[in-house]
């Protein structure tokens, strides 16, 4: 018998991939049903639960027509871009921006919305991987997490150093360990609210991730702050300098200006939901300074401007630097004499790198088809104008108390000490004076609201909340990093950073951290800096990674059938499994 070509033998190859892709378990995809719940008093859809950013508001913050959201569900579903351009972005057109930020600013359009209906030819398809329904409007995990990023927008400026002994993260654990949905019985929960369900809060695991290793050491990773040695050993990785080839990436961040939120007036939410493009209009502190991520509101600004591969890329740089071993069941782990040849375009440096960023798009494609075309859950910018707008309007009879009756339940459940607290710190941001042209200043009064204070001054992006791409793609992304190296490998450093930003400093730990926790902890605080921002809930980074992971492994398995040597990987995984491909 004639031997196969290459030609024949690469089809085979390719139609390998394709039939381990087709025969993956394609899930159905489920939301809650709040979308078609919450109605108007002639029973059409309000809509209140859903993303409806950039569509036209009423002054109320009531959506002008509910028409405008079917428009916007039309468009996700047939990606065309003539679809895309005939929904309403803005404010409605007998009204412009109201408030003294959002002068003479332009529309911001959404981003990527038929990303979802992309097809791809590597790794599982983006309509193959799901998520569980998100948290609905009326639960109680919701109180929850409302809790958690309430208290988070107050602690932005606290060094992380401080956590453990600070009264306000004190006042968060007392809080949070007293919501119904901490105490609830985990055992009674459904599966996806059981694997999202925090039983105790202390000092040491509150705003924490929750896979292995989250909790061990610093708060930070030690990929978001160590440098390497580059060229010529002439380097210490205290000094934070990230060699690429013959140029170097500095870890330190830009600050901005301390004590500055945004969107704490109703105006500037206000037209931010219609649709203002503020994304340049954050304060930050002049002359420029840049430090180590020390604070909330550095991690925050970190993950604003990030390309969203960076921190992996980094991680991985590190990790050869410090001559991390890879995983054992990889070929070319032994040495020159033994094995002839080194890893560099498979198995080696060239091969890795290129992957941490390769399995990004993927994971975007995948989660943008969660966001926009299952779930469209609202930004917690959004819950935080329902408590305004309950607080305003919710005592009253008119058609917009009926419509934002189903927000009682949050209202009633938050701490009204936390409220008060809230309230408060809004105030003071709205009082501040106009000081020449100060990006921060508003003409719109100095009320006491209830909004969630936003670390970024355009809010969110524009796109749904759940899942979340930042975290999406750091559950790819390290999973990626985890099949190369051996995750039990221990780092033989460990710093945190000086509450000032300005250096990194030892610290002494009862155990090395390892590869395994380190790169966990980078998927949490990439994930959790966003929640620190106000843009995401804790939910969305918990199930976002465990979707970026199932992208990651799905085009490993894949990849693995194109290779003539025989290896394997092993993988931990989020829930603290293990896999080998």
């Amino acid at each position: 018998m004639t031997p196969p070509t290459r030609r024949q033998t690469a089809l085979v190859k390719r139609i390998a991939a394709a039939d381990l892709a087709a025969n993956r378990h394609h899930p159905h995809h489920v939301r809650n049903a709040d979308e078609t719940t919450y109605k108007l008093p002639n029973h059409v859809c309000s809509y209140i639960s859903a993303f409806t950013k950039g569509l036209p508001h009423h002054l109320d913050g009531r959506l002008v027509s509910p028409h405008h959201f079917q428009l916007f569900i039309h468009a996700v579903r047939t990606g065309h871009v003539k679809d895309i351009a005939a929904i309403p972005l803005g404010p409605p057109h007998s009204s412009s921006f109201r408030s003294g930020i959002a002068k003479d600013a332009a529309v911001r359009g959404w981003e990527s919305m038929a990303a979802g209906n992309t097809f791809d030819l590597q790794g599982p398809d983006a309509q193959a991987v799901t998520m569980p329904p998100c948290p609905r409007l009326n639960s109680h995990e919701l109180v929850t997490e409302m809790t958690e990023l309430y208290y988070m927008a107050l602690l932005r400026d606290v060094p992380f150093t401080h956590f453990n002994k600070h009264h306000l993260v004190q006042s968060a654990v007392y809080d949070m360990n007293h919501t119904h949905w901490t105490k609830s019985n985990r055992c009674c929960l459904p599966r996806p609210e059981r694997r999202r369900h925090r039983s105790k809060f202390t000092t040491d695991n509150i705003f924490r991730g929750v896979t292995p290793g989250d909790i061990t050491g610093p708060y930070i990773s030690q990929f978001l702050l160590v440098g390497t040695k580059g060229l010529a050993d002439v380097h210490e990785e205290t000094e934070g300098y990230v060699q690429y080839g013959a140029t170097r990436i500095d870890q330190r961040v830009r600050t901005v200006q301390p004590k500055i939120d945004y969107m704490t007036t109703w105006a500037a939410y206000l037209d931010v939901q219609n649709g203002a493009d503020l994304r340049r209009h954050s304060a930050y502190a002049e002359p420029p300074n840049y430090r180590f991520i020390c604070t909330p509101r550095d991690l925050a600004t970190y993950v604003h401007y990030d390309a969203l591969y960076q921190a992996y890329l980094n991680a991985c740089i590190i990790l050869l630097d410090i001559n991390a071993p890879y995983d054992s069941g990889l070929p070319f782990t032994a040495d020159d004499a033994v094995d002839k040849q080194q890893g560099f375009a498979t198995f080696g440096a060239p091969h890795v790198l290129t992957l941490v960023t390769e399995v990004a798009t993927r994971a975007l494609k995948a989660v943008r088809f969660q966001k926009y075309a299952v779930h469209r859950r609202l930004r917690p910018e959004a819950v935080g104008g329902l408590l305004e707008q309950y607080r305003r309007y919710g005592g009253g009879h008119s058609d917009l108390a009926y419509i934002i009756r189903p927000i009682r339940h949050l209202a009633d459940s938050l701490s009204s000490d936390l409220m008060s607290m809230v309230a408060k710190e809004n105030g003071r941001q709205n009082s501040l004076i106009r000081d020449n042209g100060h990006p921060r200043s508003h003409d719109e009064g100095s009320d006491d609201t209830h909004l969630l204070s936003m670390a970024y001054a355009e809010g969110s992006p524009m796109h749904p909340s759940y899942g979340a791409g930042h975290a999406t793609v750091a559950g790819a992304c390290v999973t990626i990093l985890k099949a190369f190296f051996d995750h039990t490998f221990k780092l033989p450093f460990a710093y945190v950073s000086s509450s000032d930003g300005r250096k990194l400093k030892t610290v002494k730990l009862s155990k090395k951290l390892t590869v395994e926790d380190e790169l966990n902890k980078l998927a949490a605080n990439i994930s959790i800096g966003r929640s620190w921002a106000g843009v995401h809930y804790y939910s969305d980074y918990v199930e976002s990674i465990r979707l970026g992971e199932e992208v990651a492994i799905g085009m490993l398995k894949e990849q693995k059938l194109t290779y003539s040597e025989k290896f394997t990987m092993t993988i931990p995984k989020f829930d603290g499994s293990v896999i080998e491909i």
